[in-house]
Parts: C-alpha cells; sequence; structure tokens
C-alpha cells in the first residue's frame, strides 16, 4: 500500500516536472529529485522510473536522451555538455550510478579545475544494458546492447555487444557466444579463452 502511496505522489510529481523538461513520455514517474539543470535540453520517454534523488545536468547545450522503458534507481547522477548523452530502451541503472560525457581539463597548471574547460566526448549506453549499483560510466565510453557492468565499475572505453564488464578499471570478462549460445568467459580484450 504505501508503495503505491509514493508511486501516486511520484506521478504528481512528474506531472509538475513535466514543464521542466523537453519532453516526459507517458506513463514515466520521476521521484523527488535534486537536482535539474538544462532540463530543455533533456527528454524522458515512456515507461521511464525514476526513483528519489535524481541528480540530471546538461550544460552548454548538451543533450540527454534517455529512451524508453528504462529504470533509475535511487541517487543516479547524469551529466552533459555540448554533445550527446544517449541511454538506450529497457536499461536498468542500479542506485548511484553516475554517467557523464565530461572530463575535467587539468593541464593549466595554478588554474582551478572547475575554471577549465570541460573535455567533451560522446557517452552512449546501449538498448538492454545493466549497470550495476555504484558503477560509474566515464566519458567517451560506448556500450553496445545488453552489455553487464558489474557494481562499483569504473567504466571508460568501447565495449560490444553482449559483455560483462567488471572493475576499475573497468575490463570485459565475458561475453555472449552466438555459436555456443552460452556466456563464456573472455580475456581482458574480450577473446574467449577455450
Amino acid at each position: 500500500m504505501i508503495a503505491k502511496i509514493q508511486k501516486f505522489f511520484w506521478f504528481l510529481n512528474t506531472f509538475l516536472l513535466r514543464l521542466r523538461f523537453k519532453k516526459v513520455g507517458f506513463p514515466s514517474y520521476i521521484g523527488k529529485t535534486l537536482s535539474i539543470l538544462g532540463g530543455r535540453n533533456i527528454s524522458i520517454g515512456s515507461r521511464v522510473r525514476i526513483f528519489p534523488g535524481l541528480r540530471i545536468e546538461a550544460h552548454d547545450s548538451g543533450k540527454i536522451i534517455i529512451e524508453d522503458n528504462i529504470s533509475f534507481g535511487q541517487n543516479c547522477h547524469i551529466i552533459c555538455s555540448s554533445e550527446f548523452l544517449s541511454i538506450c530502451s529497457h536499461t536498468t541503472l542500479s542506485a548511484n550510478v553516475f554517467i557523464t560525457n565530461i572530463d575535467h581539463n587539468y593541464q593549466e597548471i595554478g588554474k582551478h579545475i572547475l575554471d577549465q574547460k570541460y573535455l567533451v566526448k560522446t557517452t552512449h549506453i546501449g538498448e538492454n544494458c545493466f549497470i550495476g549499483y555504484g558503477a560509474a560510466i566515464q566519458a567517451g565510453t560506448i556500450l553496445g546492447k545488453q552489455c553487464v557492468v558489474g557494481a562499483n565499475s569504473v567504466v571508460r572505453g568501447t565495449f560490444p555487444d553482449y559483455c560483462v564488464i567488471v572493475g576499475s578499471p573497468a575490463r570485459i570478462v565475458k561475453r555472449y557466444n552466438k555459436e555456443t549460445n552460452s556466456w563464456e568467459k573472455t580475456d581482458k580484450f574480450g577473446s574467449f579463452i577455450n
């Protein structure tokens, strides 16, 4: 009963937040947010479920695209600048996940890092991915379809469809083998281990 009451209030919250976003599909719901910046550059698809504590920021005309049927756990943080950051349909983000397309420049000695220009790289999360608790998806990361990212992993790079990625820095430990129709162990480069 309590869950139904919470969701009712989240639907009300979403109704009010629709004015701050470019688009919010139906029947998506958004729990109490911590921060929304650049909401007019953020599109949220249909059947998106966002639990409380979201912090979402689109700086410098950056665009965040959240497709359909995506679930966000509590306290997720999504931040982008001047390019696209996309999360494809049927993806699940556990609690405390961080996704960005920004790196902070630190090259100018004696100048505060926050006063230096962002280094921006396209970040893309493929369809039907699962991002584990506390994972950090760094700028320039491209995840293929149905990737699984382990809890607390720090991910940067390009990863093919159907792989399991874990660690800090993250590496591939399993991939789906279409010839044997099974998930098989790989070396750190994603090659199957016999």
